[in-house]
């Protein structure tokens, strides 16, 4: 920080002698000690006009001198070359006091006037910079604004923060100074400067002097006009950029790819078909399985099922064992993107297979939607019914080993029941042989026998004891009496044997009785055992029936009259967008890094 220079003290008085000479004397008075008049100095050689005229010319390149220096420069030859007499006597008495110098008042003038326009903080830093960088010792931050502008410097313009080289001193100059010289004799070496900032010569007299008065508000309009001519050309220039990479990236990309889909590319034709598949009606369902039964979550599974196979590799195999798939691609007239080389694996046929057969599933209504795309519509349809017959064989065999599983189980459960009844129904035969062939019968009969013959021995027994308890009873009576009870109990004791057996060894009647009920008890279980399998027998062949899927085609595929793809407008649009979207992503991150890396 440098302090303000001052200018140096002059008192100026008039003489008052007798002669009325009216020249004036002007003394440098330091420190102000001296207040004597003195006698005016003799007229100025033109040693002194040549020093003067190059201080005048110095200020005016440094921008301190107003228009008045220059006049004041420019008048005093012409004092010089009048000739010294005596002047007429001044009107007033001499006057006293301190007097600034012309650049001084013109220098703080320009100060103030920068001080009204309000510059910020940040442009007046920027200022102070700029004048430090080429060389300037100003004493503030307002008065390196006018020294800049005094060289004809812009100091808030952004490029000249970049141009710090100051061109060397032989490289251009002004006025009277030669380049790579020096200057006339009895004037100063002048510093080197920008050769745009440099004055024209004056001449000596003084009739061609420029203004150095400039008007802000005319400066400040052509200020903003040159600002705003340069944002225009660098506005003009950033769209110029801007179109040429949008024209690299992206539109000479979207016209290949327009002039492929339109000229290239070979047109194919699509086969469209749709089919469901069904259950076997269920009248006996019950539960959760009824709710669902007719419902396509029914056969949501199947569906699934089918729609993966449809879109495996194996089908693509079978399809190419039975009509062909790579050979049809491999025909030279279709377009090099979309034909297939010579002797393709199957991996590089299925990535085409699953571009030109697409299959979607539609889970809220059930049916399969398949798109069977080819180069010519008879083979597209042919390829399309024959997927559709997969799909048919498929259905059958996910169902077919789960009812024979059930199937085969309830007919072994059958067969077993019967042959349990059979050998039931044999014991019971064999037990039935050896005995009566209703012995429960029997038994009731014997048993009834036995009752009713010991009742009449019972009576038998009354009428012989009231026989014999008569004094005199008839002996004939008595005997008959005695031989009815003989014989009733001889019979009594062989129904009794009957009923044991005992003399024989064998096994009683109640015991064959026993036998042949558990005999006809296991007869009844193995019927029951029997008549439930049989039950079971028919409740798995209507499950299994019920399990049957059924595919029905609901729209048949057929032969296409005009190509569906490639859809050229759609596609060509689909590619500008994409290429858009890329350069757009690209664009933002290197803003976004550019700013990160600048701060």
């Amino acid at each position: 920080m440098t302090t303000k220079p001052r200018a140096r003290k002059f008192r100026i008085k008039r003489t008052s002698d007798g002669a009325g000479s009216a020249a004036e004397a002007v003394t440098p008075d330091d420190d102000a000690e001296d207040d004597a008049p003195e006698t005016a100095p003799a007229a100025p050689s033109m040693a002194d006009v040549a020093k003067r005229r190059a201080a005048a010319l110095a200020a005016l390149k440094d921008g301190s001198l107003d228009r008045a220096a220059p006049a004041e420069a420019s008048e005093t030859p012409r004092q010089a070359t009048q000739a010294p007499g005596p002047a007429p006597a001044p009107a007033t008495a001499a006057r006293d006091g301190e007097v600034s110098s012309a650049a001084e008042a013109r220098s703080d003038n320009d100060i103030d006037s920068i001080r009204q326009e309000g510059l910020t903080g940040r442009q007046l830093r920027m200022a102070r910079r700029v004048a430090q960088k080429y060389g300037l010792a100003p004493t503030s931050d307002f008065d390196a604004v006018r020294q800049l502008r005094a060289q004809g410097i812009d100091p808030f313009k952004p490029t000249n923060m970049l141009e710090l080289v100051v061109p060397a001193a032989g490289q251009g100059g002004g006025g009277d100074v030669p380049p790579g010289g020096s200057a006339p004799a009895g004037q100063p070496q002048l510093p080197a400067r920008r050769p745009q900032s440099l004055p024209k010569t004056i001449p000596l007299d003084g009739a061609n002097l420029p203004s150095t008065e400039v008007n802000p508000a005319d400066r400040r309009a052509r200020e903003i006009i040159a600002i705003q001519r340069d944002i225009a050309r660098r506005r003009r220039k950033r769209l110029a950029l801007l179109f040429t990479r949008l024209a690299f990236f992206v539109f000479a990309p979207t016209l290949l790819a327009a002039y492929y889909f339109y000229a290239v590319a070979t047109p194919m034709y699509a086969s469209k078909a749709e089919f469901l598949i069904l259950q076997a009606d269920n009248a006996g369902g019950s539960g959760i399985g009824g709710l669902l039964q007719g419902t396509q979550f029914a056969t949501n599974q199947d569906a699934i099922a089918v729609q993966s196979y449809l879109q495996s590799k194996d089908a693509m195999v079978r399809l190419d064992e039975d009509l062909g798939f790579k050979a049809h691609f491999e025909q030279d007239w279709i377009d090099p993107i979309q034909r297939l080389g010579r002797d393709p694996s199957n991996e590089e046929a299925y990535k085409l297979y699953k571009k030109y057969v697409k299959i979607s599933y539609d889970p809220s209504e059930g049916v399969i939607r398949m798109e069977v795309s080819a180069a010519d519509p008879e083979i597209s349809a042919r390829f399309a019914s024959h997927l559709i017959g997969f799909a048919e064989e498929r259905v059958d065999e996910l169902s077919r080993r789960k009812r024979e599983d059930g199937m085969a189980t309830a007919r072994e459960s059958l067969e077993k029941a019967k042959a349990e009844r059979r050998v039931a129904q044999e014991e019971l035969v064999r037990l039935q042989e050896g005995t009566f062939i209703d012995p429960e019968g029997y038994i009731g009969s014997l048993r009834t026998q036995i009752a009713n013959y010991e009742t009449q021995l019972q009576e038998k027994q009354l009428q012989l004891q009231a026989l014999l308890d008569n004094r005199r009873p008839n002996e004939a009576k008595v005997d008959g009496a005695r031989g009815d009870v003989r014989r009733l109990e001889a019979l009594l004791a062989e129904l009794n044997g009957k009923m044991t057996d005992a003399t024989t060894g064998e096994t009683s009647l109640a015991e064959k009785a026993a036998r042949i009920q558990m005999a006809q008890a296991d007869l009844a279980t193995a019927d029951l055992f029997l008549q439930s399998a049989l039950q079971n027998e028919k409740q798995t062949e209507l499950e299994a029936n019920r399990q049957v899927r059924y595919l029905t085609t609901s729209v048949n595929p057929v032969a296409a009259q005009d190509p569906t793809y490639p859809r050229k407008f759609e596609n060509t649009i689909l590619a500008f967008l994409i290429l858009s979207g890329v350069y757009l992503m690209i664009s933002l991150t290197a803003s976004i890094l550019r700013e990160q890396v600048s701060h």
